[in-house]
């Protein structure tokens, strides 16, 4: 393969969470076409995206031998500068020290205003944030995640009301995702769950009813001084949550699997 096939093909994998076939095929350009910047970049990133201490490590390691053959490449003095800030500095104090002269490296390198000095900034935005800071963005990632989850539910919902879902291309994720919801939903036995998807506001609305009556119910009756027992009117709920989070990670596997069987069709044919 060229190239530009394996940063193409690293970069539209990376873009749908296969990380490792990323791994893999920036391993196997390096070994094919030699070292290279923009493969080293990509087999760090693909490492750093695990969020794992060995991953880090290894991240490090690409990042390294990338910049030991090419020096001044402003993609991966960035990459590295992200991984390093984002090092506890207890934990790994000298990956965290080489911060600074990332920073200053890429300060001399990057002009003003480049893409490059703009994810710079960013990072160290990111990096120096304080502890509400910090809080704001946990809570704005899981509002981020469960409004994905909200609309992957009503996509589910309208596949349901239409009795299945419309063909599409293996390699379009969203309806990749309302598949994979559609066959873990089938069965007899599912069929609250099913109910649930189908009306899932109405339902969150409808259980907390149900759990402040019950609470209440418990401790007006003298059961208990104080009741938490209505939130199991919650678990229903949660499993479909559960099965529509199952749904998409499975769709993820599928549309992964479908590139790489793409990039083997084509190989084949140039070949």
């Amino acid at each position: 393969m060229t190239h530009d096939e394996y940063v193409d093909r690293c970069e539209e994998l990376f873009a749908v969470g296969g990380f490792t076939q990323v791994r893999k095929l920036a391993e196997s350009g390096l070994e094919e076409l030699g070292p290279d910047p923009v493969l080293y970049r990509w087999l760090g990133l693909a490492h750093a995206a695990e969020d794992d201490d060995d991953h880090d490590a290894e991240a490090e390691k690409a990042y390294e031998a990338g910049l030991a053959r090419c020096p001044d490449d402003l993609g991966l003095l960035v990459s590295y500068l992200e991984l390093c800030l984002r090092a506890d500095e207890w934990t790994y104090p000298g990956r965290s020290g080489r911060a600074t002269s990332l920073k200053e490296r890429i300060a001399v390198l990057a002009p003003a205003g480049s893409p490059e000095a703009v994810r710079m900034e960013a990072a160290l935005g990111w990096a120096g944030r304080g502890y509400w800071q910090d809080v704001r963005e946990r809570t704005a990632t899981a509002r981020t995640e469960r409004a994905a989850l909200t609309s992957h539910s009503a996509d589910v919902a309208e596949a349901l009301e239409q009795g299945g879902q419309a063909p599409a291309h293996p390699e379009d994720l969203r309806a990749a995702e309302v598949a994979a919801a559609l066959e873990l939903l089938t069965g007899p036995w599912r069929a609250p769950l099913r109910l649930l998807v189908r009306h899932r506001v109405a339902a969150y609305v409808v259980t907390f009813v149900l759990v402040v009556v019950t609470n209440k119910a418990l401790v007006l009756s003298g059961t208990v001084s104080y009741s938490v027992w209505g939130w199991i009117w919650y678990a229903p709920l949660l499993l479909a949550d559960a099965k529509l989070r199952q749904a998409r990670r499975l769709a993820r596997q599928r549309v992964i699997a479908a590139m790489e069987a793409r990039h083997a069709d084509t190989a084949a044919s140039a070949g």
